[in-house]
């Protein structure tokens, strides 16, 4: 009778994290493993995987039995073909060269540009698209140009970009399911991450998420861990992403970067600042082989201070491009999210008083933020001081009306 190890044997076993030993799983890297449940059961005798990076071999995509059989993976509907595929860390650009020279190929490598911070790239190469007669390519260009025109200060070009999705939405009643479920996936994702009220006319996610691949699945569960975030119920919120990233979430790098994130608003939320630290570590060993930093900087204001007390210090150039990204990303976000909304989001603060000022909102003292931000209370004294002229407030309990919501 065979015999078989668990995923913390195997980690132990192979000097690595149980993550990663998940991540080879799903990615079936270790021959004869066995799935049970949300775990994995190991042959004793399996060996640990090679690193492809070393071995020169270039990163392939996946595909499960669901996905070979799902009738939405056609090439008609290039919907964000990059965030779709799966690769490993250190390959993303290797994997956009191996494409098909065309139209998805040039959608894959704007979002690559996009989420590497290179705003003004990304809305360059989506411009052609953005009234392509392809559905897929046309949402895709959308919601790429709406989001990087807001980090370059183009505001009315960005609430274009993001009109043409609602328009999309609102005009597909009678299209194919495959496309009602694309435009609720890119309809979702623009109101959600700018958090602004839910377009009218959008379906229930139970009704569109199943007709999402994988990868898009992934995202489209951050959007809705997102969307419980802001609803203030983080429980619920971190459990979806912790059974997203245990199933076939952990796969796709960009989904799985932006899972992990909302994870570390929800943990810290709870006041669970270690299980918020794990998960900030796990997103940045996602993304910084490929250099896909734009999420840090657009989740900067409801981290908690995450960056500062993990990033920072470990790796002070990529913090420092990480802050210019949240400047500017944060400034169109702001003259976007506050006409709609009629929510005065602080734009006056500079991004470690915004962090000081965001834990003391949730009722944080002193103390406890000096020691998650590795400063003396002193200092954050100093800090929500000034936040309080800033923001022309004499009470402490009056800053939440100006955080992040």
């Amino acid at each position: 009778m065979k015999e078989y190890i668990s995923i913390r044997e195997a980690a132990e076993k192979w000097g690595v994290s149980e993550r990663r030993v998940n991540q080879f799983c799903a990615a079936g890297r270790i021959p004869g493993a066995r799935k049970l449940g949300v775990s994995w059961a190991i042959p004793a005798d399996a060996e640990k995987p090679g690193d492809p990076r070393r071995a020169g071999k270039k990163p392939a995509s996946v595909p499960t039995a669901s996905m070979q059989a799902r009738p939405w993976l056609t090439p008609d509907l290039p919907l964000m073909p990059l965030m779709n595929t799966a690769f490993s860390p250190g390959h993303c650009l290797e994997t956009i060269q191996a494409m098909e020279d065309g139209a998805k190929k040039k959608i894959a490598l704007a979002e690559y540009h996009y989420f590497s911070g290179r705003a003004e790239a990304a809305a360059r190469e989506t411009e052609p698209f953005l009234t392509d007669p392809n559905t897929g390519l046309r949402l895709s260009a959308c919601l790429i140009y709406g989001y990087a025109n807001l980090s370059i200060g183009q505001i009315q070009r960005a609430n274009f970009a993001l009109s043409e999705v609602k328009t999309t939405l609102a005009s597909g009643a009678e299209a194919a399911p495959e496309l009602r479920a694309a435009s609720a996936f890119v309809a979702a994702a623009a109101a959600v991450l700018l958090h602004l009220p839910l377009p009218e006319g959008l379906p229930p996610m139970g009704e569109f998420l199943p007709r999402l691949p994988p990868g898009l699945r992934a995202f489209a569960l951050y959007v809705q861990a997102h969307y419980l975030y802001l609803r203030e119920e983080y429980e619920k919120s971190a459990g979806i992403v912790e059974a997203t990233l245990a199933m076939e979430g952990e796969n796709y790098p960009i989904p799985a970067i932006y899972l992990h994130l909302v994870a570390v608003m929800d943990y810290m939320s709870l006041r669970k600042p270690q299980q918020a630290r794990t998960h900030l570590l796990a997103a940045w060993e996602l993304a910084r082989p490929d250099d896909l930093i734009e999420g840090f900087g657009e989740h900067h204001g409801l981290l908690g201070g995450m960056l500062e007390a993990v990033i920072k210090k470990e790796w002070p150039k990529d913090f420092k491009r990480i802050i210019a990204i949240t400047y500017r990303f944060s400034m169109g976000w702001r003259r976007v999210h506050n006409p709609e909304t009629g929510h005065d989001v602080a734009d006056n603060l500079t991004t470690t008083e915004f962090a000081a000022a965001m834990l003391a909102a949730r009722g944080w003292t002193n103390q406890e933020i000096g020691e998650h931000m590795h400063i003396s209370p002193n200092t954050v004294k100093r800090y929500i001081s000034i936040a309080l002229q800033k923001l022309g407030i004499a009470h402490r309990q009056d800053l939440k009306q100006f955080m992040l919501q």
